[in-house]
């Protein structure tokens, strides 16, 4: 319990900075519609700009995520963090000041601009910052913990978007971005981790240096000393998949959960105001239902489940929880059926927080930033390909002339992705690796001249 509390200030710019997106959420979709195609429910511009949009914050958070994860392993977490949640203040002011077509062209760039540089880097940064500060035993629940931080703001969210008007949405988003960049700069201490077991052999340049030698008798130890490098290339991250085959397998569920993530993304809200004309108020109670059952399930379910269940069988059994909501929603015969499968969320938000939990436990402590981001690099690589899929998809079984009468197949396509995931899922086991001590035994007569040397 002290080791959670140490992260209250963490929690509570999570919270705010979580609060701050999900307000506007809700409003989103009918800003869009209004300022692109006035008065109608289905618009293939919307769903075409928005696919557009969110495959381009993919490719900027490709690249970002695994450099901003390796800055924050050198320079800290608490400097990393001001940078996201300082710019996402700017795209939420545009349309604070005025939702005209104007302004959302505005914002349209903005956003594209700001999120291809933040999009997920407070979410990584905050799960190292856990990783840095719990110790390994007790990570599993401390990651759902943070999870359900996250998923009571977009409980407040919700709750504030469905009974504040649209304008006075994105003022209060703007304020409370602002909030929480002011907040974490003043309360949030940034402690690297100083002590800990090391999980994984590191995967940068190691150095030998004359004060990593030990000499005693007839051998010597040499001991790793990493040598940190600002910006990762891609044969770090390659080396990373390398070093643990969880860590590999953890990374193929994470593509394809985010390829799913990112269609519903894409489709979801366009497919609920085609299918039955659902506008801000209805999509504001359908993500406080889901926003509910996922605190319930973060806050309480998992740090009570997690001691008991290995955290494999939660990932495997959430992404089958799923896949089974998608393949509901995509059939979806009535209005109520959304807000009845949206109890799925209780077992399905489980994912992220074990999928992290995992990959924590493959690295050691001076690269959690490196293993979160490049995690959240390979989902990003989802993001980027869903909607080239998944848009397109929508657009044409929503149309009037749809190749066949199924205006839910694009949904159907995404529970594929997630049964994918789920088999993979199927694969991973409990791999803990331990960093060895590189012995040199100079009995040994080929290795004899490599320890005089270094001697």
């Amino acid at each position: 319990m002290e080791e959670l509390a140490e992260l209250g200030h963490l929690f509570m710019t999570v919270f705010l900075s979580t609060l701050s997106a999900i307000m506007v959420v809700p409003a989103i979709t009918d800003v869009t519609m209004e300022a692109l195609c006035p008065g109608v429910d289905e618009c293939s511009l919307a769903i075409y700009l928005s696919g557009f949009q969110q495959a381009v914050i993919g490719v900027g958070t490709v690249v970002m995520m695994p450099v901003i994860g390796n800055l924050s392993d050198r320079y800290g977490r608490k400097a990393l963090l001001t940078f996201p949640i300082t710019i996402s203040i700017i795209p939420l002011a545009t349309l604070a000041y005025s939702r005209s077509t104007e302004f959302f062209y505005a914002y349209y760039i903005l956003r594209t601009l700001t999120a291809m540089l933040s999009e997920g880097s407070t979410n990584c940064l905050a799960l190292a910052y856990v990783a840095d500060n719990i110790s390994e035993s007790k990570r599993t629940s401390a990651f759902g913990i943070l999870a359900g931080v996250g998923s009571a703001a977009f409980v407040f969210g919700t709750l504030a978007a469905r009974f504040l008007s649209t304008a006075l949405a994105f003022q209060v988003a703007a304020v409370l971005s602002m909030a929480a960049a002011v907040y974490m700069r003043v309360f949030l201490k940034d402690k690297l981790s100083e002590t800990g077991h090391l999980l994984a052999q590191p995967i940068l340049k190691q150095i030998v240096s004359n004060d990593d030698e030990v000499g005693d008798g007839d051998s010597c130890v040499l001991t790793n000393k990493v040598a940190f490098k600002a910006f990762p290339s891609v044969g770090d991250l390659i080396s990373l998949l390398r070093t643990s085959v969880t860590f590999s397998q953890a990374a193929i569920v994470t593509f394809f959960n985010s390829l799913a993530e990112g269609g519903l993304q894409a489709a979801m809200m366009y497919y609920l105001k085609a299918r039955f004309q659902f506008s801000k108020n209805q999509y504001a109670d359908l993500m406080l239902i889901v926003g509910l059952a996922g605190m319930l399930s973060q806050l309480v379910l998992m740090p009570l489940l997690a001691p008991f269940i290995a955290e494999q069988k939660l990932l495997s059994l959430g992404l089958l929880v799923g896949c089974a909501n998608t393949v509901v929603l995509s059939v979806a015969w009535s209005d109520w059926v959304p807000y009845a499968t949206a109890v799925f969320a209780v077992v399905a938000v489980l994912v992220t927080p074990c999928l992290r939990s995992i990959a924590s436990k493959q690295v050691g402590p001076s690269e959690q930033g490196k293993a979160q981001g490049c995690l959240s690099g390979i989902g990003s690589i989802g993001s980027i390909i869903s909607p080239l899929l998944f848009s397109p998809l929508t657009a044409m079984f929503l149309s009037e002339h749809p190749p066949f009468d199924f205006p839910g197949f694009s949904i159907l396509c995404i529970g594929f992705m997630t049964m994918i995931a789920f088999i993979q899922s199927l694969m991973i086991t409990a791999d803990h690796h331990q960093i060895p001590t590189h012995k040199i035994d100079c009995s040994d007569r080929m290795e004899a001249s490599s320890c005089d040397h270094l001697r």
